[in-house]
């Protein structure tokens, strides 16, 4: 071979080694950026707004006269948020599983859903306690939830140079981090009597095209999963704390109202033995 010729293919050689070693390390020094976004209604802002601090550890012990009026709303989404929480029609969904969840317990005597509209106009405990006395409940039942979502592109994103990758290599991946809370006080002592939480975690990997609608269907999914997470675990709070009321006395002072039947509007026992006589009397003689 021509000296000329050899020289031109070490040429061409060496140029196409520089080139994919280029390449290989801009592969390997690829960062895509992760864009997040969040969404939150917190319980600690909604009850002590503009920074207030929480007060001392108060020692005293709720007085609950059962069975208890139950109040149930979610804690309002500040207005200026700029990500979408959970779509309403989730929302009274999930009140009303937790109304359910309530309900089925002998201590509790009615359960009222509460629109959160009602909780924006006023915050702190006050207006927790205001609507609480508009509703006439002992208890109020406030749901929250925080979540996280992040979208960032991984390496197969380097396709997306390309028509073809932008629609068929999924090379964005899309997580979301969900949490849900209900924390249940008592309205007339402002005491936290017990909590439940649901928790969720998931990713899902799209195209370039599809990305913004994956993002919105996994942080819909999440949301779901985590309240139904909260359900299962409120109920078996409720469980447990109705087994504390007995075991514990230091976490609430416990009476029934008069004519409850001490069993959450059981019938009184001389009434049903008076209604026995009287059905026995009127019935048909022979």
């Amino acid at each position: 071979m021509p000296l000329r010729a050899r020289l031109l293919s070490c040429s061409v050689l060496f140029g196409a080694v520089v080139v994919l070693g280029g390449c290989t390390a801009w592969f390997d020094a690829f960062t895509p950026a992760v864009t997040r976004t969040g969404v939150s209604s917190s319980l600690v802002d909604y009850l002590y707004p503009d920074g207030q601090i929480p007060p001392d550890f108060d020692e005293q012990v709720p007085r609950l006269k059962l069975p208890l009026r139950v109040g149930i709303a979610f804690v309002p989404q500040p207005s200026q948020a700029g990500s979408e929480g959970p779509a309403e029609a989730l929302k009274n969904e999930v009140l009303q599983k937790v109304r359910e969840q309530f309900k089925a317990r002998k201590y509790i005597a009615s359960i009222e859903v509460i629109p959160d509209t009602y909780l924006r106009s006023t915050r702190g405990f006050e207006g927790m306690q205001q609507v609480a006395r508009l509703y006439a409940v002992d208890v109020m039942a406030l749901v929250s939830y925080d979540q996280l979502a992040a979208t960032g592109d991984n390496k197969l994103a380097l396709t997306y140079w390309t028509i073809v990758g932008a629609y068929v290599i999924k090379g964005t991946e899309n997580q979301t981090q969900t949490f849900v809370d209900t924390a249940v006080f008592d309205v007339a002592s402002r005491k936290l009597l017990f909590r439940a939480p649901g928790v969720d975690n998931r990713e899902r990997t799209s195209t370039a095209i599809e990305a913004a609608e994956v993002s919105r269907a996994v942080r819909a999914e999440s949301f779901a999963a985590a309240m139904a997470s909260m359900g299962t675990n409120l109920a078996a709070e409720l469980d447990r704390f109705e087994q504390r009321l007995k075991d514990e006395p230091e976490i609430a002072s416990v009476e029934w109202k008069a004519g409850s039947g001490g069993g959450g509007g059981s019938p009184d026992p001389a009434l049903l033995v008076l209604l026995a006589i009287c059905a026995w009397w009127r019935r048909p003689r022979a």
